[in-house]
């Protein structure tokens, strides 16, 4: 059984799976297996990762399934990873890159990392790590001059060992609390 054939094709991805790191692919030990996203990921645990991040509130499968489409009908745009232990299908890690494109330095690109999480379960592993290089890989395969995260002060050394280096300040405003979903 290999770990990419076998799996991976029956599976409706958020983009190609030639787009992961290879390095980092051979880095997982071999009961982990990373790729895109799938439309079906919400069945493998996609959200329950996300919580050891924050508030994870669940619309159900048809909402996630939903916002799975819109974000892949923007081609090159958003690209959300996941780890998955292959004997149980269920997922252990995730993260996304958004690419931002801009009118500065030459009509250039920025990578954004987002939503990093590793279950409880296999935290110390590095798979977090793992994580951070395949988005980078991402990010600068896709031509961004730069990419960039936010995090808490406390992940600061975490990040520092993935290469980053504490760059300015971020403000945040959030917006009040809805009961429905956002209308676009």
């Amino acid at each position: 059984m290999t770990s990419t054939t076998t799996t991976s094709p029956a599976l409706d991805l958020m983009f190609p799976e030639e787009l992961i790191s290879p390095e980092v692919t051979s880095q997982l030990p071999p009961e982990l297996h990373i790729r895109p996203l799938a439309s079906t990921d919400y069945q493998r645990g996609h959200l329950s990762v996300l919580s050891v991040l924050s508030v994870v509130n669940d619309l159900g499968e048809a909402a996630w399934v939903s916002q799975f489409h819109a974000m892949r009908a923007t081609p090159r745009t958003y690209y959300s990873i996941v780890i998955v232990d292959k004997p149980t299908d269920k997922i252990v890690g995730v993260g996304s890159i958004f690419i931002e494109r801009k009118f500065l330095r030459g009509l250039g690109s920025v990578g954004h990392i987002e939503d990093i999480a590793v279950d409880k379960s296999q935290q110390g592993k590095k798979l977090g790590l793992r994580i951070i290089h395949a988005l980078t890989y991402i990010s600068e395969n896709s031509g961004c001059y730069k990419t960039i995260l936010n995090c808490s002060d406390a992940n600061i050394p975490f990040y520092q060992k993935c290469g980053f280096v504490q760059k300015e300040n971020e403000m945040a405003k959030y917006a009040p609390e809805r009961s429905h979903s956002p209308r676009l």
